[in-house]
C-alpha cells in the first residue's frame, strides 16, 4: 500500500446507511427481504444503485446480460484496463442485507473516498454488479460473471427458464436492463470481491480479515431413484422396491464420504422429493440434488466417481433404477497470490490480524479469474450464517474490510504506474 493513502478512511456512516436503505427494498408485508434477479424487486434495487452512482459522478454502463458498471476514468485520457471492484444485489428467498450488496457498496464508497481525498487514478477503476448471481429464479448461479467472461454464451443465459416460467432476457427488457454493451466490453486489469464469509471460520477465530486465495469447485447433480409403489402394510420390507429407502442411503453415504475427508470435502442433499408422497405408500420414485464442493480437482473428482460407484452397487442391492443428471460442474479456483499477499499487507497495516482462506462458497470472483487476476477479501460472519434474514457482520468489521479494499486499490493503482 502506498504511503500516501496510510492515513485514508472510507466514512464507515455512509457505507453501513446505503447497506441499511438497499436492505429495504424487497421486503414483504412480513419483513422478509428477496430480490430475485430481474424481478419487480431487483429493478428497484438496480434504480438506487444506479442513482448512488451517478451521485457520484461515475459513467453507467449496462451491458446486454443486464450487468452494471459504474466507471471512474479520472480524465478524459485514461484508457488503461481498470481495476474492477464488485459483487451483485440479487438475494436469495428470505435473505440478509450483506450477501453480494456489501461487495457493491464498497466500491461505491472506496471511489468516493479516493475522489474526495483529491486522488487521481492513473487507471480507471470499475465496480460491477453482476446478474443472478444466486441462481434462485434461473441457472447457473453466478449468470452474470460467467457470461462476462465467456464461459456462457449470451444468447443461452437470456434464453433460460426460471423457476416462474418466465425468460430471462425478457424479463431484463421489461425492468429497463436490457443493456446494450456487449458482455466482456471491459478486460479488467484486476477483480477484487470484498464479501462476507458466510462462513464461522474468522467469527470464531476472532481474526478480522480474511486473504482468500481458492475458491472451491462445485459439482451439482440431480439423482433420480426409480422403484415400485405399493401397499405401506402388506409388502415386506425385504420384497419392496423402495425408492425412499435409496434416497436415504445415498444421503448417508455422502456424510459418511465426507467425514473421510478431513473437512476437505462437503457433500450436502439440497432437495428431495417422493412420488406419489403418501403416507401410506412406497416411494416409487425420489428425486434429490447433491451438491458436492472441494478445493482441489483432483479430489472432486475422486468423490465424483466414488459416487457413481455407489449409485451402480446400491441399484442392484436395493432392486431400483438410479440415474443422474450433471446440473452444474465448476473447477476449483486459485486466486493471484499477488493480490493476496497485498491484502495481507494491507491488513497489517491497518494493525488487522488476517488469515489465508478456502472460500467453500460460490462468487462472481470465481468467473472473472478467468480473464484477469482475482482474489477476494472476507470479513466476519457472525455464528456463519448467511443466505438468512439473521445473516450479520458487525459494523467495524464491516467498515475494516472496506478499508482494507481502499488500500489494495491505491496500491495496485500505483504498482502500475
Amino acid at each position: 500500500m502506498a504511503s500516501e493513502h496510510v492515513n485514508l478512511y472510507i466514512n464507515s456512516e455512509r457505507l453501513l446507511s446505503r447497506l441499511k436503505e438497499l436492505g429495504e427494498i424487497g421486503r414483504d408485508r412480513h419483513d422478509r427481504l428477496t430480490r430475485l434477479a430481474a424481478s419487480d424487486e431487483d429493478k428497484a434495487g438496480r434504480d438506487l444503485l444506479v442513482t448512488w452512482m451517478k451521485k457520484a459522478g461515475l459513467e453507467v454502463m449496462i451491458d446486454k446480460m443486464g450487468n452494471i458498471f459504474g466507471v471512474w476514468y479520472g480524465s478524459d485520457q485514461n484508457n488503461n484496463a481498470p481495476i474492477m471492484i464488485g459483487s451483485h444485489i440479487d438475494t436469495v428467498i428470505n435473505a440478509g442485507i450483506y450477501d453480494g450488496c456489501y461487495g457493491v457498496i464498497s466500491g461505491l464508497e472506496v471511489i468516493t473516498t479516493l475522489k474526495e481525498s483529491g486522488f487521481k487514478p492513473e487507471r480507471p477503476i470499475v465496480i460491477a454488479a453482476f446478474t443472478n448471481e444466486e441462481g434462485v429464479r434461473y441457472t447457473p448461479d453466478m449468470m452474470g460473471s460467467l457470461v462476462f467472461a465467456g464461459g456462457l454464451s449470451l444468447e443461452k443465459a437470456l434464453q433460460t427458464r426460471g423457476t416462474d416460467g418466465t425468460k430471462l432476457g425478457e424479463e431484463l427488457k421489461r425492468i429497463g436492463y436490457e443493456g446494450t454493451e456487449k458482455p466482456g466490453f471491459l478486460t479488467p486489469h484486476t477483480f477484487i470481491e470484498l464479501h462476507v464469509e458466510q462462513g464461522p471460520i474468522l467469527d470464531k477465530t476472532g481474526i478480522p480479515v480474511g486473504a482468500v486465495e481458492n475458491l472451491q469447485g462445485i459439482s451439482w447433480q440431480r439423482i433420480t431413484v426409480q422403484g415400485v409403489p405399493n401397499h405401506a402394510g402388506t409388502t415386506p420390507t425385504d420384497m419392496r422396491q423402495d425408492a425412499g429407502h435409496a434416497a436415504a442411503q445415498i444421503i448417508t453415504y455422502l456424510r459418511k464420504r465426507a467425514n473421510m475427508s478431513n473437512g476437505q470435502t462437503v457433500a450436502t442433499v439440497g432437495t428431495i422429493s417422493f412420488e406419489p408422497n403418501a403416507i401410506n405408500v412406497i416411494p416409487s420414485l425420489a428425486a434429490l440434488t447433491v451438491d458436492l464442493r472441494d478445493p482441489d480437482e483432483k479430489r472432486l473428482q475422486e468423490e465424483e466417481s466414488a459416487l457413481a460407484d455407489y449409485l451402480k452397487d446400491l441399484e442392484e442391492a436395493e432392486n431400483v433404477s438410479i440415474t443422474s443428471e450433471q446440473l452444474v460442474r465448476f473447477n476449483p479456483v486459485v486466486f493471484d497470490k499477488n493480490i493476496v499477499t497485498l491484502i495481507e499487507r494491507a491488513a497489517n497495516k491497518r494493525g488487522l490480524e488476517s488469515k489465508r482462506m478456502t472460500s467453500g462458497a460460490g462468487h462472481d470472483a470465481q468467473m472473472m479469474a478467468r480473464i484477469c487476476p482475482t482474489a477476494m477479501i472476507f470479513v466476519p460472519s457472525i455464528e456463519g450464517i448467511s443466505h438468512n434474514p439473521e445473516e450479520y457482520t458487525k459494523d467495524h468489521d464491516l467498515a475494516a474490510g472496506v478499508n482494507v479494499l481502499l488500500d489494495v486499490v491505491s496500491d495496485l493503482i500505483i504498482r502500475c504506474r
